[in-house]
């Protein structure tokens, strides 16, 4: 394989935004494919756990929280446009330093770990496809063959990605537009019922552990350097497309919660969403439900491997991590690009999906929020309102402590592992630094 150092065509827009293979359909796609592919099909059994039947109550909720960073990110976005997304938004807040440079490192372990969650939700639907008994090997074996295929997508660029997001992303929306019209006519009001709703601490368990299924929408920035006219546009794609998704989270859980009870969607819980459309539906619902997740969680995996990408090639052109990683290997894929596609692999075979989730959505409300805090560092020069980003910081962390008390009593290697991933992305960062006295380059 190629070893030179000179970067992909896509990669190097990353100093010059404003290429134009992206609009702004693919933009959303981009958003949406990030989102809808944890929220809905990957996690909703694991939500319902911890929300029961108020779980569109724990969907709006994280929903709010996930608003509130979007009007950061964006305002972010549109000052700085970059292909790094919240690696450059990091920098400018914390500048040249461990700090920075740890917590980029810590959020591309973030997005390994949600493409893990991704993949082992598609091996969970397609093996429904083979038998109703699916061995573990079976379930792992799917998981690996989507990163693997999907990788190859990444490497032939931006381009086709976009191309392939949007198409994947109107077929998925459509079908589950169908399944809540028609889903909320037959449901029934006794499932919905407040009397049934679970304490409060527990609906803000279930909206802690979904905002995986939000945290999609970062991805969006990480394309401002293949867009046309990213001030404009970067902003645009956002609001559109965590809007579009709330919307279409609180429909969907709503017909699920009302069509099966607490015990049926936990029976299901690794494909949920397929099960509740057997009582109005029959099993050609499942069998629709089943296809659409393979689609979403296919394009899932598609656009977090693309802006997990990015995020490895800017750290590794910045002098966070080791140069290599950012040259082109194969046709378009960076080293970066391939390692990434190696460790999903890893922790998809040491963690179940329930201690997937909550790591991934711990992971991220603690970057969302040290975004956040960064930004306030840089107000001046992004024009945002200081009370919005304060409350978005504030209710990041709020959601994160709930998170992590959650995960203490359900999946304690799982807040051990976190912790782990989190002081070795400090650890790696001061030691790399130490060695190679590497300083991170303003390209941007």
């Amino acid at each position: 394989m190629p070893t030179s150092s000179a970067r992909s065509p896509d990669r190097a827009s990353a100093v010059n935004p404003g290429s134009g293979q992206i609009g702004m359909a693919a933009a959303v796609s981009i958003g949406v494919g990030g989102m809808v592919g944890a929220g809905i099909f990957s996690i909703l059994g694991v939500v319902a756990h911890a929300a029961g039947n108020a779980m569109w109550l724990a969907f709006a909720v994280g929903g709010v929280v996930a608003l509130l960073s979007t009007y950061s990110y964006a305002k972010l976005g549109a000052a700085f446009p970059s292909a790094g997304g919240a690696v450059h938004f990091l920098v400018k807040g914390y500048g040249d330093g461990v700090l920075a440079g740890g917590l980029n490192l810590f959020m591309w372990i973030g997005y390994i770990i949600s493409l893990a969650l991704y993949a082992t939700a598609f091996g969970s639907y397609a093996a429904t496809f083979v038998t109703a008994t699916p061995s573990p090997l079976l379930l792992k074996s799917l998981a690996v063959g989507a990163v693997v295929v999907l990788t190859v997508v990444n490497a032939f660029g931006a381009g086709l990605m976009g191309r392939w997001e949007t198409l994947i992303v109107t077929i998925k929306v459509a079908i589950l537009v169908l399944f809540a019209a028609v889903g909320l006519w037959f449901i029934r009001p006794g499932y919905l019922s407040p009397e049934l709703w679970p304490e409060t601490q527990s609906i803000l368990f279930g909206a802690g552990v979904l905002f995986i299924g939000y945290e999609g929408f970062g991805l969006i920035t990480n394309a401002a350097a293949d867009m046309r006219n990213p001030r404009k546009m970067l902003p645009r794609a956002l609001y559109t497309s965590v809007i579009l998704v709330m919307a279409i989270y609180l429909a969907v859980s709503l017909t699920v919660t009302g069509n099966l009870s607490d015990y049926e969607i936990e029976r299901a819980r690794d494909y949920a969403l397929a099960e509740a459309a057997k009582p109005f539906l029959g099993q050609f619902g499942f069998r629709l439900i089943a296809i659409a997740a393979l689609f979403s969680t296919a394009s899932a995996i598609t656009a977090t491997l693309f802006g997990s990408a990015n995020v490895c090639y800017m750290i590794a052109r910045d002098g966070e991590l080791p140069a290599g990683l950012s040259r082109t290997e194969w046709k378009q894929a960076t080293g970066g690009l391939l390692l990434t596609a190696a460790l999903v692999v890893a922790v998809m075979l040491a963690f179940d999906l329930s201690g997937i989730t909550m790591m991934g959505s711990a992971a991220f409300l603690l970057i969302y929020a040290a975004v956040n805090a960064g930004h306030l560092k840089v107000l001046g020069q992004t024009g945002a309102s200081a009370l919005i980003v304060w409350l978005s910081l504030i209710t990041c962390l709020a959601m994160f402590a709930v998170l992590c008390v959650y995960t203490y009593q359900q999946q304690p290697p799982a807040i051990a592992a976190l912790v782990i991933f989190a002081a070795a992305s400090f650890a790696a960062e001061w030691a790399y630094r130490r060695w190679t006295g590497r300083k991170i380059k303003e390209e941007f």
